[in-house]
């Protein structure tokens, strides 16, 4: 996801409504526009290799004209009924706050359904595992097919097509850590180019073979799939090339809100995929020879070096987008438990949503370089592909009908009858895909199972090693009356002492009396809470309590969109009257050497991963922006 351009819509309702209608229409155009460069990259630019891989599948260059119209159909109507009925018209009405994402669907789902599910909980962990799959192959797949132009411009690039990829994906993520503004500017032009373009290439042979217009019918598409048996199944899986990215439409609204989006696609995106696509077919039903590549051979020879270097700008503004979109899906999953805590750098000082994450970065580059080095085509990265993008579908759908049950108040079977028209495909798309598990499907499964399993494992042993340290606690207020009792030595100033569990004792606390036998004229305990919102008002940032005469609870929360900056939050109770000086605070911070436990309560490959998880985490002093100079670290060795 990229910079924050829209003011944050609507809040949540009990139906579904329209955001961005406060937008005036010159202000709902601007967005659109600037929607086409972040939100549409990836689904644009499968026209590059889509219909060819799916006519390669069904059998190459002797496939008939029936073939080649009822695949192109399939394409068509897959285009509408995924992307614009379902995202476009329903999925987007179901924002938390105006934000998107399967996450932030969790989210609204569990507030939906009144409390904690495990079921939805594993839906969400489900489908942000395999985003980054598709986050890894997007930026392989999009980059490579438009250098691989280059081999019909002149066959002396050929033996260069990986160096040339390998080299802009390394500049690529080596720039993320500058931030994206700068070039997002350009990023909206482009694009309106790009798919202006797709438009004209497809008018300009649509006329070769007007047949192709047949495609329209919905009878020749499901003549197709229902007469050529294990064949059309395993076309399907290369036809839903042609709506891979649709998820990305629903998890960048927070930026732009859901009427710009709904615009950019029925105005400019959706008619030029479909004239695209419509012209590929109607040049390879005049000449088979096409279906080499069908995308570039629709130019003529004098623009083919010009549509190359476009393409590749194209699929690179398709990457980005779907890197920053990990940035983002990682913050969120940091802030639900799911990961480790890992430093987030903002890259703006005045856009929330711009963020840099230094081991996502690394690992994304290593996974999309070894992806290239691996499969060496784009048709066989386009194996590989699908099988995350057609499960984060699924679970999308499934977290849809717990909304359209719960939230918007349908009928259980209202809601059930709904979503299976959409489950229904998916899961058709979904099987299909699944057929090419051997020939590299198996990628973005190894990368989702492991996922799972990162996210199951720090969120059941956070869980675990909570209800450990609380066993082993004292309550606050009890430690307040024993205070009063044996009066320990008070020194000058604030301490603030972070704590996960507000009722409890710090750990930080009971070593510091315990070792150190004094205590701060004025104690802060503070608690960071995630929400299940995006965003938390500044109004409703805070929550103050005075235990005693010395000691005060305050509890900040945070949306799962935000970075939790606490001295920030901190400094605006000035005028509520609390006194802070960062520069007479000190912070006390505990820090926890985990060891293994026979009784921990999990396998024992599962204590490894959490405590390896463990080293991994960024320090609190970075994750909740303190100053390191006036932060105390008090360390314990913890069995779990």
């Amino acid at each position: 996801m990229l910079p924050d351009t829209a003011t944050q819509a609507s809040q949540p309702t009990n139906g579904p409504h329209h955001n961005g209608s406060g937008h005036g229409k010159s202000s709902t155009l601007a967005l659109a526009f600037a929607s086409v460069g972040v939100v549409c990259g990836d689904i644009g630019t499968s026209p590059l290799y889509a219909l060819r891989e799916a006519l390669t599948h069904a059998g190459g260059p002797g496939v008939s004209d029936g073939e080649v119209i009822g695949i192109v159909s399939l394409m068509i109507w897959a285009i509408f009924i995924v992307v614009t009925v379902k995202y476009i018209i329903f999925v987007l009405q179901a924002d938390n706050r105006g934000e998107g994402g399967t996450l932030a669907l969790m989210a609204l789902a569990q507030k939906a359904f009144g409390r904690r599910s495990t079921f939805i909980f594993l839906l969400g962990v489900i489908g942000a595992a395999l985003f980054t799959g598709d986050a890894m192959i997007t930026p392989a797949i999009s980059v490579l097919s438009a250098v691989e132009g280059l081999k019909l411009v002149t066959p002396l690039f050929e033996p260069y097509v990986i160096a040339i990829t390998v080299a802009i994906l390394c500049s690529l993520f080596m720039v993320q850590r500058h931030g994206t503004a700068g070039v997002a500017r350009w990023f909206g032009p482009i694009m309106l180019v790009w798919f202006l373009v797709l438009a004209i290439l497809g008018l300009l042979h649509i006329g070769d073979e007007v047949r192709i217009l047949y495609a329209f019918n919905p009878y020749y598409a499901l003549t197709f799939l229902f007469s050529h048996g294990v064949i059309s199944f395993i076309v399907l899986g290369a036809v839903f090339l042609a709506v891979t990215g649709a998820e990305a439409l629903y998890a960048d609204m927070g930026h732009f809100g859901r009427k710009p989006i709904q615009v950019a696609w029925i105005a400019l995106v959706f008619p030029s995929l479909i004239l695209n696509y419509l012209g590929q077919g109607a040049l390879i039903l005049a000449d088979r020879k096409a279906m080499e590549n069908p995308f570039f051979l629709l130019a003529p020879d004098w623009a083919l070096l010009p549509l190359v270097l476009l393409a590749t700008v194209a699929t690179v503004i398709a990457s980005q987008a779907t890197i920053t979109g990990a940035f983002s899906l990682a913050r969120q999953a940091i802030q639900l438990g799911l990961l480790p805590r890992l430093e987030i750098q903002h890259t703006s000082d005045s856009q929330e949503g711009q963020i840099f994450i230094t081991r996502v970065n690394r690992i994304l580059l290593l996974g999309v370089i070894l992806l290239v080095l691996m499969f060496r085509t784009s048709s066989n990265l386009a194996s590989a592909y699908g099988i995350a993008v057609t499960g984060s579908m699924v679970v999308d759908s499934l977290l849809l009908f717990f909304v359209v049950w719960k939230l918007w108040r349908w009928p259980v079977w209202g809601a059930a009858m709904f979503v299976s028209v959409f489950l229904v495909i998916e899961l058709a798309f979904f099987t299909s895909n699944l057929m090419k598990l051997f020939d590299g499907g198996y990628v973005p499964v190894l990368i989702g199972a492991t996922m799972i399993a990162i996210m199951w494992t720090w969120n059941k042993g956070t869980r675990l090693l909570e209800e450990k340290t609380h066993k082993d606690s004292i309550p606050t207020r009890d430690l307040i009356r024993m205070l009063e009792k044996s009066k320990p030595t008070r020194v000058t100033g604030t301490a603030i002492f972070l704590t996960s569990n507000p009722e409890m004792a710090p750990a930080a606390l009971m070593h510091n009396l315990k070792h150190n036998k004094v205590l701060h004229e004025r104690i802060i305990l503070v608690s960071v809470r995630t929400e299940e919102v995006p965003r938390v008002s500044p109004s409703a940032r805070c929550e103050t309590e005075k235990l005693s005469e010395d000691f005060t609870r305050i509890t900040l929360h945070f949306g799962f969109m935000e970075s939790p900056r606490v001295p920030v939050a901190l400094a605006s109770l000035r005028k509520s009257g609390l006194k802070f000086d960062i520069m007479t605070t000190s912070f006390f911070l505990g820090r926890r050497t985990l060891k293994m436990s026979p009784n921990s309560g999990m396998p024992k490959w599962q204590d490894r991963l959490y405590i390896s998880l463990s080293k991994q985490s960024a320090n609190a002093t970075d994750f909740f922006a303190i100053p390191s100079d006036r932060v105390v670290e008090l360390g314990a060795q913890v069995t779990i």
